[in-house]
């Protein structure tokens, strides 16, 4: 069975075929054209259920509360429930069975994982995100990281409930959201910048509409005029990658009301911040930053991957993004939204940012919070 599992993927492969019921049993009828009917619908069901099922991991998505499961050998698997990471019981019976697992995985996401593609970043149909690497690259065997979606969107009702935000700073967002500003979200991994991204945009005037650009989708936003971009990856020849900067250029010939990039990670934040300094306000992003005061070097490193002079940059930033919001992960794993922030000029054309409330105490700071009662006050707030 493991062999005719296996040759149906390498045909999936070769032939560009999603992994489905009729494409099965085709490659199946013509691989084993003698078997009986009632044999092949056995046999179909089975490697369908090889390609599709999480194996031994599937008892783990059952856990309440799930964001991400971490394979780092056969017998080290860790799970995160949004408390930090916490290792569990299971595991895989060895190396080759972990790594015949991540092939497919890679296979489910009409992937491939071999010696010529030794790691894959995909999504999988049941939108899972896959990264998993093998060895020798990946030194203590296969590894796999699963980005599990949620069941269910949070709301900023659901945020304050939780403890993430308080009242007030909730009140302060949805006005950032109504007064039409542009907002960078940061944090680190895993601190939750997608689900609060997708509880603010949830905000956002069932009138508007939303183009959302992803390398990888992963935000599902609770809204009716929502358009999702999602880039691609060349095949195994090398052609046919649409990158993200592709894809924000042809966001902005959609008409948006407002544009989001998941995540900006290289060049595409130069034509993000094009465009929000060129009519499309209220449009958003989350970015890798340990602080929100790292914010702006991380804005400039990324821009200056595309030749863009500094200068230039920081003033794009400056005219073009009014807000930052960070999250954090307290001592005890929970994640939090830290603070609500602005930007603001230096004489010498550096961009800052000034903390304006604590959006979990609710201390105010000054001149922060002047600022960005003064953009509210702008926008008719």
């Amino acid at each position: 069975m493991s062999d005719l599992v296996e040759r149906v993927r390498e045909i999936c492969l070769e032939r560009a075929l999603a992994v489905s019921a009729e494409n099965v049993t085709q490659i199946v009828r013509e691989l084993q054209p003698l078997m009986s009917p009632s044999q092949r619908l056995e046999t179909v069901n089975g490697i369908l259920a090889q390609f599709t099922g999480l194996g031994v991991l599937d008892e783990l998505l059952l856990i309440q509360g799930v964001t991400d499961i971490l394979v780092n050998s056969h017998s080290e698997i860790w799970i995160d429930k949004g408390q930090g990471t916490q290792r569990v019981a299971t595991t895989f019976q060895d190396e080759k069975e972990l790594r015949n697992f991540a092939v497919r995985l890679a296979s489910m996401a009409n992937r491939r994982l071999d010696e010529a593609s030794p790691w894959v970043d995909a999504r999988m149909p049941n939108g899972v995100r896959l990264h998993a690497v093998i060895p020798p690259l990946s030194v203590s065997g296969t590894t796999i990281s699963l980005r599990i979606p949620a069941q269910a969107n949070f709301t900023l009702t659901d945020l304050v409930e939780a403890g993430s935000v308080s009242v007030t700073g909730a009140i302060l967002l949805e006005k950032v959201i109504s007064a039409n500003l542009s907002m960078i979200i940061c944090g680190g991994t895993g601190s939750g910048k997608t689900t609060v991204l997708n509880s603010l945009l949830a905000l956002v005037s069932p009138k508007k509409r939303i183009v959302v650009v992803e390398d990888s989708q992963e935000l599902n936003v609770s809204h009716p005029h929502v358009v999702a971009l999602q880039a691609r990856n060349c095949n195994v020849e090398g052609l046919g990658a649409v990158t993200m900067r592709t894809l924000v250029r042809q966001a902005l010939r959609m008409r948006p009301d407002r544009i989001v990039v998941g995540e900006v990670r290289g060049e595409e934040i130069v034509d993000l911040l094009s465009a929000l300094n060129t009519g499309h306000e209220g449009g958003a992003t989350t970015i890798h930053a340990n602080s929100a005061s790292s914010v702006p070097a991380r804005v400039e490193s990324l821009g200056l991957m595309s030749g863009l002079p500094l200068l230039a940059i920081r003033k794009q930033l400056i005219c073009g993004v009014q807000v930052v919001v960070d999250l954090t992960r307290d001592s005890f794993g929970q994640r939090m939204l830290s603070g609500l922030h602005v930007l603001e000029e230096g004489a010498t054309g550096e961009v800052t940012v000034l903390k304006a409330i604590d959006l979990n105490t609710d201390e105010r700071f000054e001149p922060g919070y002047k600022k960005l009662s003064d953009l509210f006050k702008s926008r008719g707030h």
